[in-house]
């Protein structure tokens, strides 16, 4: 008891210690090596059992940090409300609900690119501020792919946008992004008036339409990946690279190919990442390694090396074919069905999430053989199966043209080079919508709270048949659960340490002097910088309490600094690990992270000053 008394002496022992938690997580958050799940529970059992140790005690020597405040985030109202959105978004994207509009987009493509671009930018920006932005950008990833293949540009110059437009338009709306719901949540239950529906609708659309015309205008000319829609095909070196992994089956041309200087000079334009035989692994630098029947061989390429490399006859039947003479050879190839290579992106709530890479459970799936499989980060080294997939993982198929037409209707993986047929429509679409329109009209009007109408929302979704209970599960996010739950946690001894007072303290002595506006445009930028390296529903609940005790330190309404803060948190576009549709089309549009920091920088320079200064004028400050 020597050692508690100690350091319960130690002035505000809590607080500092919280900090350090605090700075700890972001750091984990950050550092997407390690699982978001793992540090979830970790931060969250470090907070149980630190303030089980050293209580925090009022008056009575009641501890104020105990487990059932902690955890209470875990049971908010608002976080079912996300989970039952992300359920209704599914719900909307499984049906083909929105696949209307799409199909009227590529039409129009074929009258007009710009213009189908500018139809589908317009309608995604709409929707996304009313349902999870995740499965819009999935819909209108082959839209934008199609209309930029008609232009003869690659899709990398409109997806980025297209993820961008998406965030834009979330700031519109209450439920236009979870961290919305969880900034405007914390607010409340710091006093700060209940916000609705649409109360920041109109500061929100300025900044979006500014945004919208710097996306639209000037965006494109900023990403460097400027070629031809084949490109990838054209330059190999420049191309996207997928790891696959080829068996040296009897027959195999690689057979007798030999290593020098710890690599395979024959098989040039691969990255050869392992040689395994056997029950042995052999890993780069390659020490004279001779490749042999029945070794496995794990490498990066291009999508065109792989073409041309692998041989499109199935391996079990090489060997016959080429003891066939030429025409024997000639009448089989007839024969064949054409074969055609297709990319497919792993969709949210795809079953195959989380699955190992298995060729056999991706055939069955598709009709198609697997190929390869490309991740833009954390791609581990070793056996394609020992990968398991995640939402954004760009797949590549061989199958025939009529496999390739079926996968326009899966859900599961979203086929990139879908072109500008007629889309088809499934008898669930309507109902998916009317539930989708009466959840917004109940919550908007006030009629429900938001988590009521949104959890109405996901039951009919499912009674109507547009969800099995199957397809909800895995709709319900559990990285975003736990992350929330946990950002939840942390703002609890944030608030009772008086950390949030501390650190509005600190910012308010240094802006003070300057006026309102220059302590809400300091909180902006602070919160836009945070958001882009931490998850912007952790850093909704960090800056909340914080931000609320600055506007009342100064005297100030605390209501255009939680807008500001709002505003802050969306601005996640200038790394890929800030949003999940950043993440998606970081693959197809072939991005690396600098890409996202030249294009997203910019833009929340652009939107942080423009709130700068219209704050003022609009609420008076």
């Amino acid at each position: 008891m020597s050692l508690l008394t100690t350091l319960l002496e130690i002035p505000n022992f809590h607080m500092w210690v919280t900090f350090v938690v605090i700075l700890g997580a972001i750091c984990l958050f950050a550092n997407d090596r390690i699982p978001i799940e793992l540090t979830s529970i970790g931060i969250v059992t470090l907070l149980l059992l630190f303030f089980h140790l050293f209580p925090v005690l009022d008056s009575d020597q009641k501890n104020l940090l105990e487990p059932s405040e902690l955890l209470k985030g875990f049971a908010n109202p608002v976080l079912f409300a996300i989970m039952a959105l992300l359920v209704i978004g599914q719900g909307l994207y499984n049906t083909g609900a929105l696949e209307g509009p799409a199909n009227l987009i590529a039409k129009l493509g074929r009258f007009g690119p710009w213009l189908a671009f500018g139809v589908a930018f317009l309608i995604a920006g709409i929707v996304s501020a009313f349902m999870n932005n995740t499965p819009v950008v999935v819909i209108f990833i082959p839209i934008i792919t199609a209309v930029a293949g008609n232009l003869g540009l690659n899709p990398s110059r409109a997806l980025m946008p297209l993820s961008f437009i998406c965030i834009l338009g979330g700031m519109t709306t209450l439920i236009g992004s979870s961290a919305n719901l969880i900034a405007a949540t914390i607010a409340e239950q710091n006093d700060v008036p209940k916000i609705g529906f649409f109360d920041f609708t109109i500061p929100g659309l300025f900044l979006a339409s500014i945004g919208a015309l710097y996306v639209i205008f000037i965006l494109p000319h900023l990403i460097k990946n400027d070629k031809g829609a084949d490109s990838d095909s054209k330059n190999d070196e420049g191309g996207r690279h997928f790891i696959a992994q080829i068996s040296i089956v009897e027959g195999h041309p690689w057979i007798g190919f030999e290593s020098q200087a710890g690599f395979f000079p024959k098989l040039r334009n691969m990255t050869i990442r392992m040689v395994r035989r056997g029950d042995i692994e052999h890993l780069p630098p390659f020490d004279e390694v001779r490749l042999e029947q029945g070794d496995v061989v794990v490498l990066a390429a291009t999508r065109k090396i792989l073409a041309d490399s692998l041989q499109l006859i199935p391996p079990q039947n090489q060997a016959k074919v080429e003891e066939e003479d030429d025409a024997e050879q000639a009448a089989r190839s007839a024969r064949r069905p054409a074969r055609s290579i297709a990319e497919t992106v792993v969709a949210p709530g795809s079953r195959l999430i989380g699955a190992t890479v298995d060729p056999e459970i991706i055939h069955a799936e598709t009709g198609m053989d697997f190929l390869g499989i490309q991740r833009r980060s954390r791609m581990a080294r070793g056996a394609i199966g020992n990968i398991r997939i995640e939402s954004g993982d760009v797949i590549l198929l061989v199958g025939e043209r009529q496999d390739i037409k079926k996968l326009r209707s899966n859900r599961n993986l979203l086929l990139l080079d879908w072109r500008t047929e007629e889309l088809p429509q499934t008898h669930h679409a309507l109902n998916a919508l009317v539930i989708f329109g009466i959840t917004i009209w109940l919550a908007a009007a006030g009629i429900l709270p938001i988590a009521i109408a949104s959890l109405m929302g996901a039951v009919a979704m499912i009674a109507t048949g547009c969800l099995n209970v199957r397809q909800a599960a895995r709709a319900i996010d559990g990285r975003v659960f736990l992350l929330v739950g946990t950002a939840f946690a942390l703002a609890t001894p944030l608030q009772i340490t008086g950390g949030a007072q501390f650190v509005a303290g600190g910012v308010v002595d240094t802006f003070s002097e300057l006026g309102p506006w220059a302590l809400l445009s300091a909180f902006f930028l602070l919160t836009a910088i945070l958001t882009n390296f931490l998850s912007n529903a952790a850093t909704a609940a960090l800056m909340a309490p914080i931000v609320v005790s600055a506007a009342r330190e100064i005297g100030a309404d605390p209501m255009p600094f939680v807008y500001g803060l709002i505003f802050a948190l969306n601005c996640c576009f200038a790394t890929p690990i800030a949003y999940q549709t950043n993440l998606i089309v970081m693959g197809p549009g072939n991005y690396s992270f600098r890409d996202f920091l030249r294009g997203g920088l910019p833009l929340i320079v652009l939107i942080w000053v423009a709130y700068s200064l219209f704050a003022p004028f609009y609420f008076d400050l």
